[in-house]
């Protein structure tokens, strides 16, 4: 039995990978430069040297393209060593996230997002399918181990614990934009694991009434 190898149709595209990296890295750098709403399909093909068909063999419009661009962006898994503790797993994620939020590119291009996200719906659902993809992938890793160290309790809920634990650094870096001292992702690192610990902690139940006696 013989194998054939697949031909490309002839006058089919063939779709050049470095063309393609080239457009993708263009988009992210013109979502720096200009934003969503003043970008152009002409703009993309003249930073990324190609012409505009190149672009159009690959994506259909602008949004299409963008979509596409920053939904690979924000799914892009994120490497987690297990360092030993839920408290130093946290502090390894901030400072990643860190430096990520304070790209030049992500600094400039996640306000212009969310504030574009607002007026459409189309971004926004991009943006938070893969943002909570991302999450849950974090979540589940950081909270597995710290289960199965038996810091936190087996019925820990990573979808929750995610959104509290990337909440303040996110806040603090891409919304309100505040320095960030060195000793600060320490501190946040401890004190989230410490409100984790005791936001897991199973809930009281079937405490017995107190019977308050009328008897002297």
């Amino acid at each position: 039995m013989t194998t054939e190898k697949r031909r490309v149709p002839a006058g089919a595209a063939v779709l050049r990978g470095e063309i393609t990296t080239a457009i993708r890295r263009a988009v992210m750098q013109e979502l720096a430069a200009v934003g969503y709403g003043r970008l152009s399909i002409e703009a993309v093909a003249r930073r990324a040297g190609v012409g505009k068909t190149a672009i159009y063999r690959r994506w259909s419009s602008k949004l299409e393209l963008v979509l596409e661009v920053v939904s690979a962006v924000a799914g892009k898994s994120l490497p987690l060593p297990d360092t030993g503790t839920l408290q130093g797993d946290l502090e390894m994620l901030y400072m990643i996230m860190a430096h990520a939020l304070r790209h030049p590119l992500a600094s400039q291009i996640i306000p212009d997002l969310l504030a574009e996200a607002a007026r459409n719906p189309q971004i926004a659902q991009t943006l938070e399918e893969a943002l909570r993809l991302n999450q849950r992938t974090v979540g589940g890793l950081l909270i597995g181990r710290a289960v199965e160290r038996g810091e936190l309790p087996a019925g820990a809920d990573p979808d929750t614990a995610i959104d509290f634990i990337v909440g303040p650094l996110y806040w603090r870096l891409a919304i309100a934009r505040l320095p960030l001292d060195p000793s600060d992702l320490p501190r946040m690192a401890a004190t989230v694991a410490g409100a984790l610990r005791v936001a897991c902690e199973p809930s009281i139940r079937d405490e017995p009434d107190v019977q308050l006696s009328t008897q002297p």
